[in-house]
């Protein structure tokens, strides 16, 4: 009943987040009923495509091989903010209340979904740490178990530097991530930031 390019596309829209195979076929629909839409957004992904890279020292995205923020030097070296993803990094960055550097690990800690220290970017953090000497890691996860296990585990794997972590206040709530909080709440979690462990 429904043509297989136009199949393939819902599939492919149903696999992004907050799409289900419902909201995929509306959207899949929307695009052909208005042929300006799908001819923009395919000329916008081929632009994405051909010029957003990830950058190679902190893991944002942006237009060059070392983002904007890794090379302000407004922007103060001796804190790296430790973030789950990049929409953690932008959330806290519309915020305005961080002024270092950050990393992003490109995931958390879940044994049940196998994913271990080897799948996200502890090694990479690990070996800039030691070579860049920051006064201050801040742990910016979110209050969940896999959060907080990938925490201790940072926190364990870097004791030998003497380098001081920290994790913001949890004026968080339980369980939450950081890309939902409002602007208020992440400064007063930052602001009231603790030791960990």
């Amino acid at each position: 009943m429904i043509p297989q390019p136009l199949q393939n596309l819902i599939k492919h829209l149903s696999k992004l987040p907050g799409f289900g195979p419902r909201s995929a076929q509306r959207a899949a629909l929307h695009l052909i009923q208005s042929g300006e839409s799908m001819a923009t957004l395919q000329r916008t992904l081929l632009e994405v495509a051909n010029t957003v890279q990830t950058c190679t020292q902190c893991g944002n995205i942006g237009l060059t091989e070392i983002c904007h923020i890794c090379t302000d030097v407004k922007r103060s070296p001796s804190q790296i903010c430790v973030v789950e993803g990049v929409d953690d990094l932008w959330a806290i960055e519309r915020s305005g209340i961080f002024k270092g550097h950050y990393h992003v690990l490109g995931g958390v800690i879940n044994a049940m979904a196998g994913v271990g220290p080897d799948d996200i970017t502890l090694g990479q953090l690990i070996h800039r740490v030691e070579t860049t000497q920051p006064e201050e890691i801040i742990l910016a996860l979110g209050a969940s178990v896999d959060g907080q296990t990938t925490a201790h585990l940072i926190s364990t794997r870097l004791a030998h530097t003497g380098v001081t972590i920290s994790q913001p206040a949890r004026g968080l709530p339980i369980g939450a991530e950081v890309d939902y909080m409002d602007d208020g709440t992440l400064s007063i979690a930052f602001q009231g930031r603790r030791k960990f462990g």
